[in-house]
């Protein structure tokens, strides 16, 4: 969390973001590594993969929401869902950014427009997807598919899914391409049916 400048980061989306951030988020996923460091795959221990660790990051705001986290918090519910809005807007400015050339400060005016954040918090974002090509856009792919893979193995499992198991099967890969995961997740559902 960059706090250059605390203003960037109302009260409303400190739930939400500590989620992303903390637990069940990237700190659970690097302590859960860490406790697990010599059953990591070599080439997930040396290369990130963008679209798997902030696809779990969003994915752990979810299971916030779902787990009742905002139940007593009616501020922190409007920043989870603000949040999702600054996630969607995010995959306009970066497609407008590298696909329809839109300049910085279109991008900039733009997305304060359609989230009502500072232009100061904007500036930063908008500068990191000038950058990083794609990146903006690997939050939400990742967090799509974890949840299409969830999804899957409900099915497969019906009362046998274990949220927990499930979960588990995902962050020890240690971070793996997408394409990859599913073929984890269908091991996880063949050994659970065993």
């Amino acid at each position: 969390m960059n706090l250059k400048d605390t203003g960037a980061w109302p009260r409303y989306t400190l739930a939400s973001l500590t989620a992303h951030e903390a637990i069940p988020g990237h700190a659970w996923q690097g302590a859960y590594l860490a406790e697990r460091a010599d059953q990591i795959h070599t080439i997930s221990a040396l290369v990130g993969f963008g679209a798997f660790a902030e696809g779990w990051g969003l994915y752990s705001e979810q299971l916030a929401d779902e787990f009742g986290l905002y139940a007593d918090d009616p501020m922190g519910r409007l920043g989870y869902f603000q949040a999702l809005r600054f996630r969607a807007a995010r995959l306009v400015v970066d497609t407008g950014l590298h696909d329809k050339r839109w300049s910085r400060q279109k991008a900039i005016d733009w997305m304060v427009a359609a989230t009502g954040r500072s232009v100061g918090a904007v500036t930063s974002e908008v500068d990191r997807y000038c950058a990083s090509p794609g990146q903006a856009c690997a939050y939400k792919t990742g967090h799509n598919e974890i949840v299409r893979l969830r999804n899957k193995a409900k099915a497969a499992l019906g009362p046998k899914y274990d949220i927990r198991d499930f979960n588990d099967a995902v962050v020890a890969t240690g971070g793996t391409p997408l394409s990859v995961l599913e073929t984890v997740i269908d091991r996880y559902v063949a050994a659970a049916k065993a």
